[in-house]
């Protein structure tokens, strides 16, 4: 019996720590390719991960866990997780990457949080895009067999109605304005500051028609739902495949122009913006050193390049490496997150100041999402672009890497500019 975890519980209200008397019996097989993930969803409460249509899609909770906030909520995640993994029987004919047993989670952001979860369904549905495919079932020791799910159908939500969140858009302009002031007195480098967003829709949100119309949207985004945080982030904070990490450093956003022309004269400009590029070279520099430790190689791009999703374009980094020991998908996320894409530098004031300006809790905003299986393979990203749901309403996030050149009026634009895919998302006609 593994150690207690303290008094958070599993899905049937358990202490999470007495897990290890309940058997998870999984059963993994190849399908044929199912073509469409989303379609697959037979109901609202929906768990994803997939880019350019491969990933992986479940539903059902065979065990769930909400983890107490502190530093150590990875770490009690990890332990809970092994003791998942080892005690099922798993049966895996079909052999893939994301096959077997899996488990999705979302992290909060802030230490101080609550609401960190790790989700393993009742049923999962993968494809790698080259035409393979399985379908993976788990059921507690004892239980029924799993057999198909009805299919509820998908209702847009309907007319929706916008409201402030925590800050309106003159305040937060203003603590735009002070964290410059601290940047500026050398306080810190960077910090990232968001904002939230309230939308009220006249029927309850289906995460399922938000996730169909987010990818086919941007294809080229991670589009996740885990616990009801939904979203298309273009962010990768860690992929493992065995021995092989890779990770995707976004910082420094322009939006997309409404001709070529004006496409690549806002590319040329992000290119050649020293304030964009001092906020990306943070981002990579803080990546570099909480992963550097952890491989016995690792290779980047000297210089960024440019990677463009429908609405904006970011300054992008490419990181590869090789891991010198034997660390999950998931301990990796833990040991790099808060990048500077997200929190700022130095790490401690920025999330120290994020705190005395964004006068909210930004819950699991901004903090690794992703999947991991049982042989600690797995993809993080970081939970951008995205909307908590809550019956018939949303809390949307949007944020900005703040550095001395920073104009407020411009940061407020580029939130607006990030807000839009989830905006879109809702209100988007069927």
């Amino acid at each position: 019996m593994a150690e207690p975890y303290g008094n958070y519980r599993a899905a049937d209200g358990r202490p999470a720590g007495d897990y290890g008397g309940e058997q998870l019996v999984v059963r993994s097989m190849p399908v044929p390719d199912p073509g469409d993930l989303i379609s697959r969803l037979p109901q609202p409460a929906a768990l994803a991960w997939i880019r350019h249509g491969a990933g992986l899609a479940g539903w059902g909770e065979a065990a769930r866990v909400t983890l107490p906030p502190g530093p150590d909520r990875f770490t009690l995640g990890e332990k809970w997780l092994r003791e998942v993994f080892e005690n099922a029987d798993v049966k895996d004919d079909a052999g893939y990457r994301g096959s077997g047993l899996v488990a999705f989670g979302s992290f909060t952001f802030d230490d101080c949080s609550e609401g960190s979860v790790l989700v393993v369904p009742r049923v999962l549905a993968g494809r790698d895009g080259t035409g393979n495919a399985w379908i993976t079932t788990i059921t507690p020791r004892g239980e029924p067999a799993w057999h198909p799910a009805r299919q509820r159908p998908l209702l847009a939500p309907g007319r929706v109605r916008w409201h402030d969140g925590s800050l309106s858009a003159p305040e937060w302009e203003q603590a735009v304005a002070a964290a410059v002031r601290r940047i500026t007195r050398g306080d810190l480098r960077k910090v990232v500051l968001a904002r939230d967003l309230y939308a009220s829709a006249d029927g309850p949100i289906d995460a399922r028609v938000l996730l169909r119309r987010l990818a086919d949207r941007y294809p080229g985004c991670f589009t996740f739902a885990c616990a009801g945080l939904v979203g298309a982030t273009p962010e990768l904070l860690i992929r493992r495949n065995g021995r092989k990490v890779s990770a995707l450093v976004l910082a420094g956003t322009m939006p997309r122009g409404a001709t070529a022309a004006e496409d690549a004269e806002l590319a040329a400009a992000l290119l050649g913006s020293a304030k964009d590029n001092e906020e990306h070279g943070y981002a990579v520099v803080s990546l570099q050193e909480a992963i550097a430790p952890l491989c016995e190689a690792l290779r980047m791009a000297p210089q960024p390049e440019l990677i463009r999703f429908a609405n904006v374009q970011h300054l992008g980094t490419w990181v590869h490496g090789t891991l010198a020991a034997d660390h999950s998908a998931l301990a990796l996320a833990a040991a790099l997150h808060p990048t500077a894409a997200v929190g700022g530098t130095p790490t401690k004031v920025a999330v120290e100041l994020i705190r005395e300006l964004e006068n909210m809790d930004r819950e699991r905003y901004a903090g690794p999402v992703g999947w991991v299986d049982a042989d600690g393979n797995g993809e993080w990203g970081i939970a951008l672009r995205c909307a908590q749901l809550a019956g018939n309403r949303a809390r949307l996030f949007a944020g900005c890497g703040i550095v001395a050149g920073s104009d407020p009026a411009a940061e407020l634009a580029e939130a607006q500019v990030k807000f839009r895919p989830m905006q879109t998302a809702l209100e988007q006609a069927d």
